[in-house]
């Protein structure tokens, strides 16, 4: 009788592989040719503000807490209506109400006693944003007869971020393919030999700034509390915003 003989798995994989020619044998892939090249491309656009958001304030202090409540509605009440006659199509939103004790001064703090409240300190804010930098300065000389500019920032509007935006890009790519063509001189090489194997855009550093993202650095700061008195209109110059964007291609030559 024949005698048969068991291989483990590994070793009859060895001996089958041991028996196949040569040219089957696994050859190494052979690696793209050319010459890779990491190359960093920059882009910076500027475009004037269109844009300002005003944030306006009120304030009363009183010690009957609802006088103060009331002097604060109706003076909000009155400034936003100032705000809407002056531009009407500017966007109008109330946020920060706040309600303050105010306590009685006290040299040295007396445990296990109660501090008396003198008065209560009430306020609120009004955020405006508006396109119509023509007319703002009458708007604010008109509005602080009632409320106080509490700050100031001119910046982009959604449209003009967007077009800024498509220029900002175009501005990076030509950037790339210029630095591109200097790469070839450099290298002896022609553009023509080039291709672009990836482009990453690594982000922005004019949208770190949040919520303002893009604003330029205009801002005005007026704490004193408004009164009846005519107010002379202020000055304000909108400035402009740079953009920028940078970004990496991966580029191989022949």
């Amino acid at each position: 009788m024949s005698k048969f003989y068991r291989c483990a798995p590994a070793a009859l994989a060895g001996l089958i592989l041991s028996a196949l020619p040569l040219s089957a044998a696994a050859q190494p892939v052979p690696a793209p040719g050319g010459t890779l090249v990491i190359i960093p491309a920059f882009g910076e656009v500027r475009q004037a503000n269109d844009e300002a958001h005003l944030t306006l304030a009120v304030e009363e202090q009183d010690k009957d807490k609802g006088a103060a409540a009331s002097r604060v509605n109706l003076k909000m009440k009155q400034g936003a209506e100032i705000v809407r006659r002056e531009d009407p199509q500017a966007q109008l939103r109330t946020r920060g109400y706040y309600t303050y004790a105010v306590y009685a001064d006290e040299t040295v703090p007396k445990p296990q006693r109660t501090r008396q409240v003198i008065a209560w300190r009430i306020g609120q804010y009004l955020d405006v944003t508006t396109t119509n930098l023509t007319g703002l300065p009458h708007l604010v000389a008109a509005v602080q007869r009632t409320l106080t500019v509490n700050g100031l920032n001119f910046g982009l509007s959604e449209a003009a971020a967007k077009r800024t935006d498509e220029r900002r890009i175009a501005s990076t790519y030509q950037n790339l393919s210029e630095r591109i063509a200097s790469v070839a001189r450099a290298m002896g090489r022609k553009s023509t030999d080039s291709s672009i194997d990836t482009i990453d855009f690594e982000g922005t550093g004019a949208y770190a700034q949040a919520p303002e993202q893009g604003f330029a650095k205009a801002t005005m700061r007026a704490n004193a509390m408004a009164d009846t008195a005519p107010v002379e209109e202020p000055s304000f110059e909108p400035g402009e915003t740079t953009l920028q964007m940078r970004l990496v291609g991966r580029v191989r030559f022949k």
